[in-house]
């Protein structure tokens, strides 16, 4: 849910935040640190979430934060349906996922060492596994949540989340030219723009760049549809399920 419904983060000026992004990544640095100043308290709170704890200013996890909330104003791309806030909240949640597991090595790493004190590593490891348990938990609920919205993606091309595995080719060459093609739907802007907007592909075009016929990209439309729009979103849980089909 959106902070910016209940008034939190208010700026002076009458842009809204996703046009103040637009100018940030046009260089407007001034710009760039008037929001990261503004939204200092909005970045703590996503950080004390993902890591089940308040955290402070003078904190590493919340340096770690206000980075990913930088890398996300750099990154956001309007297109992709996600407000500027709900993708940092992904950003930064995964960057200290991310933080959380090295720090946590690093204490096990040493606790390990000869001579340290049984009743600590065995406190350590009720916590570790306590913090395992709950990130479990998250990426399990941050699949589910991609699943259903890649759903919903899909079902604008009158496709299913189950057509991506009974529509793939059975030969393996057949399987490794449909996602070739589909690789290149997903990055050619024109292209995507064009199965966005028609809902088919652009198969006139791509039968001229690829050494595949129209035949077989009419027979795996339906496979390289689901992987080009699975390729262009943001879907990391769901692409690294899905990666050794690929």
């Amino acid at each position: 849910m959106s902070f910016l419904l209940f008034g939190i983060y208010p700026f002076s000026s009458k842009m809204s935040l996703e046009e103040k992004v637009a100018q940030i990544q046009k260089g407007n640095t001034q710009l760039l640190s008037e929001v990261l100043e503004d939204y200092k308290p909005f970045v703590k709170k996503a950080a004390s979430k993902s890591c089940h704890r308040y955290i402070y200013d003078s904190d590493d996890e919340f340096s770690i934060a206000l980075i990913a909330f930088n890398d996300a104003l750099m990154k956001y791309q309007p297109d992709k349906g996600a407000s500027v806030i709900s993708f940092s909240e992904i950003v930064i949640k995964r960057r200290m996922i991310d933080y959380m597991r090295t720090h946590q090595k690093e204490k096990r790493e040493l606790l390990f060492e000869p001579g340290a004190e049984s009743e600590e590593t065995a406190g350590y490891l009720e916590n570790d596994q306590a913090m395992k348990q709950y990130q479990d938990v998250q990426d399990s609920a941050l699949r589910k949540e991609e699943i259903l919205r890649y759903s919903i993606e899909l079902s604008a091309y009158g496709l299913t989340f189950g057509e991506l595995a009974e529509s793939a080719p059975k030969h393996q060459d057949a399987r490794k030219n449909a996602i070739l093609i589909a690789r290149l739907v997903s990055t050619n802007h024109e292209w995507f723009s064009e199965l966005k907007s028609k809902k088919r592909l652009p198969i006139k075009k791509i039968e001229k760049e690829v050494e595949v016929s129209r035949k077989t990209i009419e027979r795996n439309r339906k496979y390289i549809i689901a992987v080009a729009v699975l390729l262009n979103g943001r879907y990391p849980y769901l692409y690294e399920y899905v990666k050794e089909q690929l």
